[in-house]
């Protein structure tokens, strides 16, 4: 296959393109527009769709496919343009046009012909093979004005007619109802989906038609006859406008200058590589079933038709439109994290000028799931851990419902921290503990692992520094009906520490959860000391600690290790380490498990919290 050159010039579109292919899509200027011509060539593409591969229609293509926006949903999206600073995006301009054959056969046949033309029908992602054509779709009434030949099922009612005449003499169309059991037989006979279709002593059943799924949503205008549209696709019959029976003037537009009525007709999409060909150039399965076709003498049903495949903008995925759309060699934005109805991006520096063109799409590719697309400003800095987040898409709200582990957490990313991306190691963290563990998380937040552990062990000691994540914690107990089985504090870590331990409650506490990368394994000089009012030889508890931490080191597990024997004031610490995942290119989240040190919880070098 040659390659291909596309020629653009970009001085005369209205958004500076590094590369030329996406300079098609916005309509607002950038600071700094190219002033040269740009060659754009590229090589063989792939199977399948592709925006390089199709062709633009143009303006008189979009009116016959019935793709464009009605006019006044078009006036409104101009003046939304006019009174805002984004930039648009125009969806039309995605537009594609691919040329394919099919074959057009009986409806009634179209499945098991698909099943025999397996591996030679098209084979695109979220195109069916099988398109209607409605213009072949009529009345039964209009098909007896056409002359039409009798179906199998009047066939049917002609032989039971026989049968009673051979009988009795008469038969129902001579004015004599059937007897008994042949009207019970015919019954059986025309029974279908919709009831039976002829009731002797009772009254018919009316059922509404089946409303035809031949208009767009609101704001767009009704497809026209002739073609098979969905929300991302439309597939148009091409053909030649003859001088045989025109039965346009009688059934409307759309069913003339098509020879005979032959039925209501189906057709199977070819795939791409047979585009263009005849007949005789197609693989054996395909020409087999024209032979077959002209020997049983249907061969006004089976027809090769040139068609025309339009695929809109709702129809190509994320990562292609931001590739076309953003200047060639930038990385593409194709990752980000789900926060309920949120999507929260972290936007690299070289995509900020074209933040809102991608926060656009990738709201518009994951409607309704996603509603609000954020990105983060800065990072995170506060004792709170709040994350500084610009709304980029969508509804403004940052107030949401998480679902993890069965439970339902309610979080506002303005005011509370959530990290979706730590699920699983909350998870795995959770299948250590049993319904004899007594749970002190001393960095809860919203209630992640406190409420899920509540679920498993006796009770849950929380605590948060945050007042906004106690009050979202508190009331997610309630939401999930744990308010019982956890007691939430809101306190310094370290006090939160020196008081637990300093109780009754402490001497009960088996698990230890301290989900502060940051600042935990600092965090840990609060557990010196911790029984020294107690005598030695009570029966205390020395429980299992569970911190988190960063490292940049070389070696992150010994860095990470020796923080915590600082920490500590303490060398021999039986620490068990893990890396969680890779935060940032160098930077690793570690998880370390060790039993409180009986030297560390009654060490004479404490520190003072107050």
């Amino acid at each position: 296959m040659m390659s291909k050159l596309s020629l653009f010039r970009t001085n005369s579109l209205p958004f500076p393109l590094l590369s030329s292919y996406s300079a098609l899509f916005i309509h607002k200027p950038y600071p700094t527009p190219p002033k040269t011509l740009i060659l754009c060539s590229f090589s063989t593409v792939p199977y399948g769709p592709s925006l390089l591969k199709g062709k633009k229609p143009s303006l008189n293509d979009l009116r016959l496919a019935s793709t464009r926006r009605d006019r006044d949903a078009h006036r409104r999206k101009i003046v939304a343009f006019e009174e805002s600073d984004d930039p648009l995006l125009d969806e039309d301009e995605f537009t594609r046009v691919f040329e394919i054959s099919a074959v057009r056969v009986p409806a009634r046949d179209c499945f098991a012909l698909e099943n025999r033309l397996r591996g030679h029908l098209l084979n695109w992602p979220r195109i069916r093979n099988i398109a209607r054509v409605p213009g072949d779709e009529i009345d039964e009434d209009v098909v007896k004005l056409l002359g039409r030949e009798s179906s199998e099922e009047d066939e049917e009612e002609s032989v039971v007619d026989s049968v009673d005449r051979r009988i009795r003499g008469r038969a129902e169309g001579d004015g004599e109802r059937l007897s008994p059991v042949l009207y019970r037989d015919q019954l059986a006979k025309t029974f279908n989906s919709t009831g039976f279709l002829k009731f002797r002593n009772l009254a018919k059943i009316s059922r509404p038609k089946r409303r035809r799924k031949t208009e767009r949503k609101e704001g767009k205008e009704k497809v026209k006859k002739g073609s098979s549209r969905n929300e991302f696709a439309v597939v148009e019959v091409v053909e030649e406008r003859g001088g045989v029976e025109d039965f346009e003037g009688l059934l409307g537009e759309g069913y003339g200058s098509r020879g005979r009525w032959r039925g209501s007709t189906r057709l199977l999409l070819l795939d791409e590589r047979f585009s263009g060909e005849d007949v005789q150039d197609l693989p054996e399965a395909i020409k087999v079933l024209f032979e077959e076709a002209k020997k049983t003498d249907s061969s006004i049903s089976f027809e090769l038709v040139k068609c025309r495949l339009t695929l809109f903008y709702d129809y190509w995925p994320m990562n292609e439109v931001l590739e076309a759309l953003l200047p060639k060699g930038m990385i593409v934005p194709s990752a980000f994290e789900m926060v309920g109805h949120i999507a929260h991006l972290n936007l690299r520096d070289e995509h900020l000028p074209y933040k809102r063109l991608i926060a656009k799409v990738v709201l518009d590719k994951n409607q309704p799931k996603i509603q609000t697309v954020v990105n983060k400003i800065d990072p995170i800095h506060n004792d709170f851990r709040t994350m500084q987040l610009e709304v980029l898409a969508g509804n403004h709200s940052l107030v949401t419902m998480v679902v993890e582990n069965g439970l339902r957490f309610h979080v506002d990313l303005a005011r509370v921290y959530w990290n979706s991306k730590l699920g699983t190691e909350r998870q795995r963290l959770l299948l250590g503990f049993d319904h004899n563990d007594v749970v002190c998380d001393v960095f809860a937040g919203v209630g992640p692992i406190a409420l899920a552990a509540a679920r498993i062990v006796k009770r849950v000691y929380a605590n948060d520094l945050n007042p906004h994540a106690v009050e979202f914690m508190e009331q997610n107990s309630v939401v999930n009906k744990l308010e019982k089985r956890i007691e939430v504090f809101n306190m310094d870590g370290r006090r939160f520490i020196k008081a637990m331990f300093s109780s009754d409650k402490g001497q009960r506490v088996t698990q230890v959860v301290m989900n502060l990368p940051k600042d935990a394994a600092e965090s840990l000089d609060a557990f010196r000391g911790v029984y020294n009012d107690r005598h030695r030889d009570e029966d205390l508890s020395f429980p299992t600690i569970h911190v988190y931490g960063f490292s940049k080191a070389a070696d992150p597990e010994f860095d990470f290790h020796e923080r915590i024997r600082i920490a500590l004031s303490e060398v021999a610490v039986d620490v068990k380490m893990r890396k969680v995942r890779l935060v940032a290119p160098g930077k690793w989240m570690l998880c370390a498990s060790f039993i409180l040190p009986k030297s560390v919880a009654f060490s004479r070098k404490t520190i003072n919290v107050d």
